[in-house]
């Protein structure tokens, strides 16, 4: 056993199980270590007893111990689920899990109101700020950005949008920093990495009110036209409600008081005054009319403040998977 190599020991530990078994445990391997270790099968042939013993002695020792030195990170849990669920189930598993990772580095700070953290982040630069809300739910990180100036807040959004993932040393630092400065009365927890980019700001936009989503936006486009294309291409709109099924629909308006959707149709196309009333009750279709004759003349910020309203609800029930919308550049489905 001693003039054996640790590949030759892994050969008859795997020669000695059934083949299923075998089979399931070479999937762990890379491809160059499963082919070093394919070969050394070839080479051996036959094992006898004592030689087969050693190496599964050996082996149990190691295993007991634990002192063999496990692999891990993204790649390697991306490989075993791949391998598990097949690739598109284990990109949106990956997804859910990422994104639930992300929210735990700050998430001494969920206690906090808008106020509490942006007197902590007084003074900071604004990628730090930015690197902060990335970490926060869309919709406190919305109700933070909100209380900021232009043009930090605008600095903010944009960094949002343009970083990338963080390092470990620098997510230490500030969340160590900010935790200080609480004087330890948020609870603190693990750090873990972050990935900013356009989606976490639009995730942020669309739970803003509609004149701060509206001043946002304009603000944005004034610096960078392309990036503001960017963000509007992927948020969800009042005509989005198209995009819905029907019981999708009726999800939506189940909630929605009979005001502020007469409010939200004034001005709105065809299609979408069809989508609604469609999904309507005759009842409340009814009541939906009589709102509409003696509502008159409103305002446009009224307007876009009803459709926002709309639209955070479109938004809650996709976050919880309890409705699904058709974006702009995917297939549609085959019902």
């Amino acid at each position: 056993m001693t003039d054996m190599t640790g590949v030759q020991k892994a050969a008859i530990v795997l020669m000695s199980l059934e083949r299923e078994r075998a089979a399931e445990v070479m999937k762990q391997f890379t491809d160059a270590e499963a082919e070093e270790i394919t070969a050394e099968i070839i080479r051996i042939r036959r094992v006898d007893g004592e030689t087969a013993e050693g190496a599964l002695t050996e082996f149990h020792t190691l295993a007991t111990q634990q002192l063999f030195q496990g692999r891990g990170g993204r790649d390697v849990a991306a490989g075993i689920l791949e391998a598990s669920f097949g690739s598109e189930r284990a990109e949106t598993v990956m997804t859910r899990v990422t994104s639930s990772l992300a929210g735990k580095s700050f998430e001494f700070l969920s206690v906090a109101d808008p106020g509490q953290v942006v007197s902590l982040l007084d003074g900071e630069l604004p990628q730090t700020i930015a690197l902060v809300l990335a970490h926060l739910t869309p919709a406190q990180a919305s109700a933070v950005l909100a209380t900021l100036p232009d043009p930090r807040r605008t600095d903010v959004a944009q960094c949002i949008a343009t970083m990338g993932t963080a390092t470990q040393e620098a997510i230490t630092i500030v969340a160590d920093t900010l935790k200080s400065r609480t004087g330890g009365v948020f609870p603190q927890r693990d750090n873990t990495g972050v990935v900013g980019g356009v989606q976490p700001l639009v995730e942020i936009i669309n739970r803003s009110d509609a004149a701060t989503e509206k001043a946002l936006l304009e603000s944005l486009e004034a610096r960078d036209a392309e990036l503001a294309e960017d963000v509007r291409s992927r948020m969800l709109t009042f005509a989005d409600i198209v995009r819905l099924g029907q019981r999708d629909v009726q999800l939506v308006l189940r909630g929605i008081d009979t005001t502020v959707l007469a409010t939200a149709m004034k001005g709105a196309s065809d299609p979408v005054a069809e989508v609604i009333r469609a999904n309507l009750s005759e009842r409340n279709r009814a009541l939906l009319d009589d709102e509409t004759e003696n509502l008159g003349p409103v305002r446009v910020s009224q307007v876009e403040e009803a459709r926002s309203e709309i639209v955070r609800v479109i938004r809650t029930l996709e976050s919880q998977g309890d409705i699904t919308v058709q974006r702009a550049d995917e297939e549609a489905y085959v019902y």
